[in-house]
């Protein structure tokens, strides 16, 4: 059954590539491919995507002997190791525009690095298909080591993950097993904060900025134009996006909808961020006041009052239940009758299959889709190490919902993420 799944599946992608002129990419590729990002691809084919890698990893488990399989996932830092190593050496930079490739000498001479060194940690990505070896001892960029070149965002994301982030999570077992730490749910008493002295709300730095564009590209920000009916939405409805940095999910759902309104609320520096980025980007929106600033602690203060929506994108997972109930709590109070509250995160699905919910994987495929969707359990692991939170199942975004006022509506599929939509109760 999982090989039949894995030929439907590539039938489907194949058909999708072909509907829209295209061959499928090959890892060889360094071009970008027609639907690179999320937003890019239909419903078909992100379905189809997620089966294989499912099926594929279900398929190798099963027929590989169980002492291989568990002690290969044991040892596996050797990836984040080495991605940090050539992301901070720029050696996906250093490849662009030469398809020959450049000889392990000449990118060690210009990093710094020892040649045998370098090679073989070169040789160990290109072996997971990033980066290649195109002759002995001579690699070149291709389809997976493009996003490390430095200009793209998402190589602040890996290396924010591979440095201060893996550092911390060498330390989750002792903040878990610490009675001081063990069962608490505070940002100060996380692993990340045991390896670096401070939470990561006060460790914000320019390549954190940039890992949080990239966390935006490769997770979907750009589906909420897609993820919700806006073309129903009345002209001048007006979006309270709280908690919004600075406001790029709102900008990109303007661009496609600029009937709307909105309202970014954030503390006052990042707000002062917001009015720079929206000058720069969309400066006709605040020329005609379609856009507004304003600044807010939303642990202590209400939100904007009487917007007809209010947005919150991957918020309520950098805390725990208790401060997700302040922020509901104060949404719920600044809602007219007629308003609607949009959660935009991660919604987890339990691993065993649960008639009570809806699109679960097709059998004998583990029912939330197994490694087709690992990164959401992933991350729901990395906010544990870093915030000492957590992702949530729609079950438990429902019970906080209820708790604050709210009446659950729907939950909308928007790619890995879900819009779970909150009417006033």
């Amino acid at each position: 059954m999982l090989a039949d799944l894995i030929s439907s599946s590539v039938k489907d992608i194949v058909g999708e590539y072909q509907s829209a002129g295209h061959d499928v990419p090959s890892l060889s590729s360094t071009e970008p491919g027609p639907f690179d990002a999320p937003h890019l691809q239909s419903a078909k084919l992100a379905k189809a995507i997620q089966i294989i890698e499912a099926a594929c990893a279900q398929l190798s488990f099963a027929v590989a002997n169980p002492g291989h399989v568990v002690t290969n996932k044991s040892y596996g830092y050797e990836e984040p190791v080495a991605f940090q190593v050539v992301t901070q050496a720029k050696i996906a930079d250093m490849l662009i525009g030469k398809p020959e490739g450049l000889p392990v000498e000449e990118l060690a001479k210009r990093s710094g690095l020892d040649p045998n060194k370098l090679g073989r940690i070169l040789r160990m990505l290109a072996t997971k298909h990033c980066f290649q070896e195109v002759k002995p001892n001579v690699f070149a960029n291709n389809r997976l080591s493009m996003p490390l070149a430095s200009t793209n965002p998402v190589s602040g994301l890996v290396g924010h993950m591979t440095d201060e982030v893996i550092r911390a999570a060498v330390l989750l077992n002792d903040t878990l097993t610490d009675p001081k730490s063990a069962m608490s749910t505070s940002a100060d008493q996380s692993a990340f904060y045991r390896a670096h002295g401070v939470s990561l709300f006060g460790f914000y730095d320019t390549r954190f900025a940039q890992a949080m564009v990239g966390w935006g590209e490769v997770t979907g920000r750009a589906m909420l134009p897609k993820s919700y009916a806006w073309e129903k939405v009345p002209a001048d409805a007006t979006i309270c996006d709280v908690g919004g940095g600075n406001g790029h999910a709102m900008l990109g759902l303007m661009k496609e909808f600029p009937q709307l309104k909105v309202v970014l609320q954030d503390l006052p520096a990042v707000v002062q961020q917001g009015k720079d980025y929206w000058q720069a980007e969309r400066p006709k929106a605040i020329e005609d006041q379609r856009v507004e600033f304003v600044p807010i602690d939303f642990f202590k203060d209400q939100p904007v009052a009487n917007c007809d929506f209010y947005y919150l994108r991957h918020v309520l997972h950098d805390w725990p239940t208790s401060e997700c109930m302040k922020i509901l709590t104060n949404v719920r109070k600044s809602m007219a009758p007629d308003s609607h509250l949009l959660i935009h995160e991660f919604v987890l699905q339990h691993a065993v299959r649960d008639p009570a919910v809806a699109n679960q994987a097709p059998e004998p495929l583990l029912a939330n889709y197994g490694m087709g969707r690992i990164r959401l359990y992933q991350q729901d692991m990395n906010m544990l190490n870093i915030f000492n939170s957590q992702e949530r199942t729609l079950q438990e975004f429902i019970d906080m919902g209820t708790k604050a006022g709210f009446k659950f509506e729907k939950l909308w599929d928007s790619g890995e993420a879900g819009l779970v939509e909150f009417s006033a109760a």
